[in-house]
């Protein structure tokens, strides 16, 4: 009997020890997760989202994979995720630092692109709440002669303060402009820094500042101090563009020229050759090889 007994419960251990083998078998996604993170102007962001492929199906249509007119999850499996650490503005649309899900109703010629507080159904909520709704706007559908054949999330065509989240499937492509108050953040660190300041901070004041066409008197005091501290061949340099910029070209020659020496004697040959040119070009100078 005991035998017996002790026989069942062998069996049984074995058979859920087969079971638990069983279980650990693992197969490919069939629209695996994707997570990226970037960074706009100062503000990171974070989108994570899963890949259909076609398959040979009709995406975009009335009757296709992704109903046109109809709230789509905006990828597979779960919803569509997108987060920000600071606030921006999207297509106009002020949306506070978080996390959103990304849902969109495709159209023939444009997209609604909603971004939903709550990120925590599976796929399109059932109950859709417009409270829960943080921004919606309208985009442009494009149509493009390449085949993208898996579901694609890419921010590209970045500038100093923004980009564009661009969805591409089959022939179809739709974008969002993300925009970063680089500005304030950057004036806010020049106001805190310059209470203490460095030479690298002066001269990354200026170079924000020339970059940007801000005030050029603000500009010049900073990179003046930054080589007051300490001269250095790039100081000199950023000195001689801020100078010419203002129209003192005599200046910006003899900043340029020291600049170029100092280059010289550290074997930095860019830069010799970017002072020689503008040297140049300042005083209208024909250069050995024709150029101004």
């Amino acid at each position: 009997m005991k035998k017996g007994i002790i026989y069942t419960f062998l069996s049984l251990c074995l058979l859920a020890s087969s079971f638990s083998l069983n279980a650990q078998i693992k197969t490919p996604q069939p629209s695996p997760t994707i997570k990226m993170e970037t960074t706009i102007g100062l503000t990171d962001v974070m989108i994570e989202y899963s890949r259909p492929s076609m398959k040979g199906r009709t995406i975009f249509a009335a009757d296709g994979l992704v109903p046109l007119g109809e709230t789509w999850r905006t990828g597979a499996n779960a919803s569509t995720k997108i987060s920000f650490s600071a606030d921006v503005m999207i297509e106009g649309k002020e949306v506070k630092a978080g996390k959103y899900a990304v849902y969109t109703v495709p159209g023939q010629s444009s997209w609604d692109i909603i971004l939903y507080k709550n990120t925590s159904h599976w796929g399109v909520p059932r109950e859709w709440v417009a409270a829960e709704e943080a921004a919606r706007f309208s985009v442009p559908a494009k149509t493009g002669a390449n085949v993208v054949e898996t579901f694609t999330i890419m921010p590209m065509n970045y500038t100093i303060n923004s980009a564009q989240v661009v969805m591409m499937w089959d022939k179809t492509m739709a974008a969002f402009t993300v925009k970063s108050d680089v500005d304030k953040s950057v004036m806010k660190d020049i106001d805190v820094a310059m209470a203490g300041t460095s030479r690298g901070d002066y001269y990354t004041a200026a170079r924000y500042f020339y970059d940007n066409d801000k005030d050029m008197t603000k500009a010049l005091d900073w990179i003046k101090m930054a080589n007051k501290k300490e001269a250095k061949f790039w100081q000199l340099r950023l000195q001689s563009l801020i100078e010419a910029k203002m129209g003192d070209k005599a200046s910006a020659i003899a900043s340029a020229k020291k600049s170029m020496e100092m280059a010289k004697t550290e074997g930095n040959m860019d830069y010799v050759r970017m002072n020689e040119k503008s040297i140049a070009e300042w005083s209208g100078k024909t250069m050995i090889n024709g150029s101004k």
